[in-house]
């Protein structure tokens, strides 16, 4: 990847990224960690794209992998409390502020592929593909996402 298309690239993926990092680690800190990894990994990558979308899926395996190399190795850290991440991402309501709190106050495995399907507008396929999951474990943890995060919005208004 030349100079011009890896500086077009970050431009358009970064927030991508960025947002994707946050939703998996819950830290600011470590999201900004690992938009500089991903996009460095970008830079130094060797394969040839097929197109932007292309480019978009392998930053966000590359990304999802950073992520879980960083759990793993960090288990000490503790997560920003999804309060104070709402902060860091701009909201126009204060409705997006409530629901991105209890997005990012579900666990991991339901969190990511909500974020995936919704906010990145993949399929189960695409999503299955990228966790490296099957489409039925990416449908049922949607449908679990979907079923607790409604309970929580619920008894968060009564």
């Amino acid at each position: 990847m030349n100079r011009t298309d890896f500086g077009r690239c970050a431009e358009k993926y970064k927030d991508t990224v960025y947002r994707v990092a946050l939703n998996f680690t819950g830290s600011a800190q470590d999201a900004e960690d690992a938009v500089q990894e991903a996009l460095l990994r970008l830079y130094l990558s060797k394969e040839r794209f097929e197109g932007d979308e292309h480019v978009k899926r392998w930053l966000i395996r590359v990304t999802l992998n950073y992520c879980k190399n960083l759990a793993r190795a960090a288990s000490r850290r503790v997560p920003t409390p999804p309060e104070e991440l709402a902060l860091s991402v701009p909201f126009e309501a204060e409705e997006q502020i409530a629901l991105f709190t209890a997005v990012m106050s579900l666990p991991e495995k339901y969190r990511v592929p909500l974020y995936l399907f919704y906010y990145e507008e993949y399929s189960v396929r695409e999503i299955a593909r990228i966790l490296e999951l099957s489409e039925t474990a990416v449908t049922t943890r949607l449908q679990r996402a979907r079923q607790t995060l409604k309970a929580e919005l619920v008894e968060e208004r009564s």
